[in-house]
């Protein structure tokens, strides 16, 4: 049962009752008998920017922290995840596994191209694809990705075997780069804006060398509207919450303006709740 703000309490020491740390994400959305709480801080916000700047030449500091800011997340929404069973979807190189982990959870890495591996993945990392889990159903409370739906080309597909693996009552944390993000494009962004081959070879003109990502390859158009749609007709989810990923504040307000969101969300964030059987 999740606690309830007792009378003259202040919110840290609520806060410490729930089990978030000092360095959590308020939560999102209050108890159903509390009030609606604070989003994220723009410090937050501005602390992942930063880092992201820095995501070619200091890789370890800018997955390490957002890795600890996806955790905060998850727990925000569902509670600590020590003693949970969290199924870590296309987690590279395994910051976020290894973070889940050292807050108690039994943690597992589910990675299917071997060079996003790195030098030294988590112990006991699964090589398989998203749409095919060696996992039985509903044995995790957790299904986790991060960054990985524009990657594949059946978004659904893969979406649904996350669900599949989540035991009911559990949380699917799922957030994407959007194509008409600023960041659409990845490394050749926002030129994408003028064409893919067009932002693909300005970049190599640019750099000397071939761009990671190719359009209908290894990156995919993938567009928020749609997304939802998709997601609100499924029986077998609720959605708990579409949100920016990184905004530090109407980050659900923007997500429901057509049009708009597909450019201003930047990241979206579904936090998904699977249904009762």
């Amino acid at each position: 049962m999740t606690p309830i703000r007792r009378e003259g309490e202040d919110e840290s020491r609520l806060r410490r009752r729930r089990g978030l740390s000092r360095s959590s994400p308020r939560p999102y959305r209050g108890d159903p008998v509390d009030e609606r709480l604070e989003d994220p801080s723009l410090r937050r916000s501005l602390a992942l920017f930063l880092a992201f700047l820095h995501e070619q030449d200091d890789p370890v500091a800018c997955y390490s922290l957002l890795a600890r800011d996806a955790v905060d997340q998850v727990e925000a929404y569902d509670g600590p995840v020590a003693g949970r069973t969290v199924v870590d979807v296309g987690g590279g190189s395994g910051y976020f596994t290894e973070e889940f982990r050292r807050r108690g959870a039994q943690a597992f890495l589910f990675e299917p191209d071997v060079a996003e591996l790195g030098e030294k993945p988590p112990d006991s990392t699964v090589m398989a694809d998203g749409y095919l889990l060696p996992l039985y159903d509903g044995v995790a409370d957790v299904a986790f990705s991060s960054n990985v739906l524009e990657h594949v080309a059946d978004p659904q597909t893969f979406l649904s075997e996350l669900v599949r693996v989540t035991r009911p009552g559990g949380l699917i944390y799922v957030s994407f780069t959007n194509w008409l993000s600023p960041w659409g494009g990845h490394e050749w962004a926002p030129w994408h804006y003028f064409g893919a081959e067009r932002a693909r070879a300005r970049y190599r003109r640019r750099t000397g060398k071939p761009a990671k990502h190719t359009l209908g390859e290894n990156l995919f158009a993938v567009h928020i509207g749609s997304t939802l749609r998709q997601v609100r007709a499924r029986d077998d989810v609720t959605v708990v919450s579409a949100r920016s990923r990184y905004w530090p504040f109407l980050a659900e307000t923007v997500v429901r303006v057509p049009g708009i969101r597909e450019v201003a969300t930047w990241n979206l964030l579904l936090v998904l709740r699977r249904c009762p059987t």
